[in-house]
């Protein structure tokens, strides 16, 4: 169930350790994007609003507990390349009973603030009434988003991402087929599509939990393992508060822009909720490639291998870059049949608005592919202040350009279509120019 980074040939050891999760979260994301298809193509475009809107909102939500999964995965994948592995596992407990209670903090905050997320996020009045409906049951999912995503966080930190594939892959059908019994069958609304996702969500816990216990003996931490540590905490909180920050900004600066979106009304508020989907789909890869980028930095810093490190970033980069090219190229191409899969044909107005979205800023995903890669490096050799000051540019200038020009008349929604590359860029350049200046100091010495 393992895989080991630091041997082999790094092309294929990049993209063979990738692939399932580049299959596990394109299936992930049929969570939701079968709640918004068939949502809008069964309910509407009011019930299509909400859902998209809600699903900004839950990504901030969550952000923080992925943050810290993604953060303590760091850690695991360090100490096991390291071969420190009964530290590793008295980590991976104080991990387990520190994230929980964060997530259960979570979970409380969030049905007592739905009223105000409501307000802040600047909903149309027509979608009101469903997103409080969709929302009092998704939150019911969230204490489900954290088991499955820290228990695979343990397992890709020593290489295994096809068991959370094949979890994945049994809860989004799941997920698809109680959509069309909840919504089309039952008539259930939007209602109907939260309940499906939080029931393909707790499948897909409860089963890579069962997996963990039975099958990860050489990982599972045992009862000597099991106790509270500061330093085991303090290691924890070093390499993931910051990216659990960093993921927490991103999606707060993501969420501020769904405000403004919401903000021009109900067409562009539809247009904006497909569209983000479709996004998804597209640069989901070129994210999960950084993450597996991440777990190979990792292992190969603990174990001491600056050289294939280097070697690494370069190939790294340019498998990214391939990908995000053929990516942009077929939405740039196939931007109207894409929306037409959300949207209804007579939908012209929201279709339209779609359609110049991505063709704007889905021409340019060589830019976030890129950035995916910088904040894995940064974040693997325990710099993760520096994926929080690239997420801070990235998403600042995102946010400040897209309030900005959106205000004026001659840009208006386009406005905030192009900012969005442009927070890219910038903070491609500040992320590859500082390695090219620090790496020699940032990277172990040769083992």
């Amino acid at each position: 169930m393992t895989y080991n980074l630091t041997q082999g040939k790094i092309a294929k050891s990049l993209i063979g350790f990738s692939l399932p999760m580049i299959c596990g979260n394109i299936l992930q994301q049929f969570y939701n994007v079968a709640d918004t298809l068939i949502v809008g193509r069964t309910i509407g475009a009011t019930a299509l609003s909400a859902v998209g809107s809600s699903y900004a909102l839950m990504v901030l939500l969550t952000s923080l507990i992925l943050g810290l999964c993604m953060g303590s995965g760091v850690v695991f994948s360090q100490l096991w390349g390291a071969g420190r592995k009964d530290e590793m596992k008295t980590c991976i407990f104080n991990g387990l009973i520190f994230i929980f209670a964060v997530t259960v903090v979570i979970n409380i905050l969030s049905f007592l603030l739905l009223e105000n997320f409501i307000v802040w996020l600047n909903i149309p009045a027509q979608a009101v009434e469903f997103t409080r409906d969709y929302l009092r049951v998704i939150f019911t999912g969230i204490i489900f988003v954290y088991i499955y995503n820290f228990f695979a966080s343990v397992l890709r930190s020593v290489g295994s991402t096809l068991v959370p594939l094949i979890f994945l892959a049994v809860s989004a059908v799941l997920n698809i087929v109680l959509d069309i019994v909840f919504i089309v069958s039952f008539s259930m609304g939007v209602e109907g599509a939260a309940l499906a996702t939080v029931i393909a969500q707790a499948v897909s816990a409860v089963a890579i939990t069962i997996y963990f216990f039975l099958k990860g003996r050489d990982i599972c931490p045992a009862k000597t393992h099991m106790h509270l540590g500061k330093r085991y905490i303090k290691m924890i909180l070093s390499n993931s508060l910051l990216t659990a920050i960093q993921q927490s900004v991103m999606n707060l600066g993501i969420l501020m822009v769904q405000g403004l979106v919401n903000s021009f009304g109900f067409a562009v508020s539809a247009a904006f909720a497909a569209v983000v989907k479709i996004d998804a789909f597209a640069y989901m890869p070129a994210q999960d490639f950084g993450n597996a980028f991440s777990t190979f930095v990792a292992q190969n810093y603990g174990a001491g291998k600056k050289n294939r490190i280097n070697q690494g970033y370069k190939t790294a980069i340019l498998i990214s870059s391939v990908f995000c090219a053929v990516s942009s190229a077929c939405v740039f191409i196939f931007a109207s049949p894409l929306m037409q899969l959300f949207v209804k044909a007579e939908e012209a107005e929201i279709i339209s608005i779609g359609v110049g979205y991505l063709r704007t800023e889905g021409a340019c995903y060589v830019g976030i592919g890129i950035l995916f890669l910088l904040y894995g490096l940064y974040r693997s050799i325990g710099k993760p202040s520096i994926s929080l000051v690239l997420t801070v540019i990235s998403l600042g200038l995102r946010v400040a350009l897209a309030y900005i020009l959106s205000a004026i008349p001659e840009f208006g929604i386009m406005g905030i279509w192009i900012s969005v590359p442009i927070g890219w860029v910038i903070a491609d350049i500040f992320g590859m120019v500082l390695y090219r200046i620090k790496r020699e100091k940032y990277l172990p010495k040769e083992a």
